[in-house]
């Protein structure tokens, strides 16, 4: 949490929180609530509408099924959660304890269910993951604005925008050389031998098969989605490989997904 120095002081530090709580909670609104708490309430979610809204921005942008709107609430929701477990439950006598982060821990249970629902198997991959991080992140970011915690917020927001943009271009020049595969091909054809011989000739690697049978008005087709990747530190020449696939026998469609 950002510190200030108290006046007069030159070593002491409070928090931002803490020194507009002790210059404004002498008034209160009603018979309970202090004005400083009700300013720092709505700090938080203003701020907390400004980190969700940045994220899912860019979520929104990629075409993301969860975008804008999914990660604001998220954001907002898990904000106003952790601002009623501090400021929603009056104490009832002075022996009174209480555990804010009761009401926490079941927004991080509830969020992993939301998440979920946003990671999709298809075509032999699976979609969606970065998207259901940027979820929990977003609820993460939530707690900690509701929390006060505005120093760790912003931070935190800045690390998964420089994760989402800038690690972005390092993943696929990661990924160029390994693209995702997918063929489909006559069902009652070798097409596996075919294509680990190919392989074999091209000291080329496929790993993460998997197969799947397809039917249709067309017949029974079978979907084989692999990872190609060069055995040896050279690069693998992509083209040779594909030209001498697509000229196999039984093979009806090839598509190439260098990034997923």
């Amino acid at each position: 949490m950002l510190g200030i120095l108290l006046e007069g002081s030159t070593s002491q530090m409070i928090t931002i929180d803490q020194w507009i709580a002790e210059r404004l909670n002498s008034w209160t609104i009603g018979d309970q609530f202090p004005i400083g708490n009700f300013v720092l309430v709505i700090c938080a979610l203003l701020l907390t509408v400004l980190l969700g809204t940045i994220i899912g921005a860019e979520r929104e942008t990629r075409g993301r099924s969860a975008g804008l709107r999914t990660h604001l609430l998220v954001a907002v929701g898990s904000s106003i959660i952790m601002i009623v477990s501090i400021y929603g439950f009056p104490l009832l006598d002075s022996g009174f304890a209480r555990d804010p982060a009761r009401l926490a821990a079941q927004v991080i249970t509830g969020i992993g269910f939301l998440g979920a629902g946003a990671i999709i198997h298809s075509q032999g991959g699976i979609k969606g993951l970065t998207t259901s991080s940027t979820i929990w992140l977003a609820m993460a970011i939530g707690l900690a604005c509701g929390s006060m915690n505005f120093t760790l917020a912003i931070i935190g927001t800045t690390i998964v925008m420089i994760v989402l943009v800038s690690f972005r271009k390092v993943e696929l020049k990661l990924t160029r050389n390994n693209p995702l595969v997918i063929i489909v091909a006559d069902a009652y054809r070798p097409i596996m031998t075919d294509l680990l011989a190919i392989a074999k000739k091209h000291d080329a690697v496929i790993g993460d098969i998997v197969t799947q049978l397809v039917s249709d008005i067309k017949g029974e087709r079978i979907q084989i989605t692999f990872r190609l990747s060069a055995k040896s530190r050279q690069n693998l020449d992509q083209d040779s490989f594909l030209k001498m696939l697509k000229q196999t026998a039984g093979i009806i469609d090839i598509q190439i997904l260098n990034h997923h």
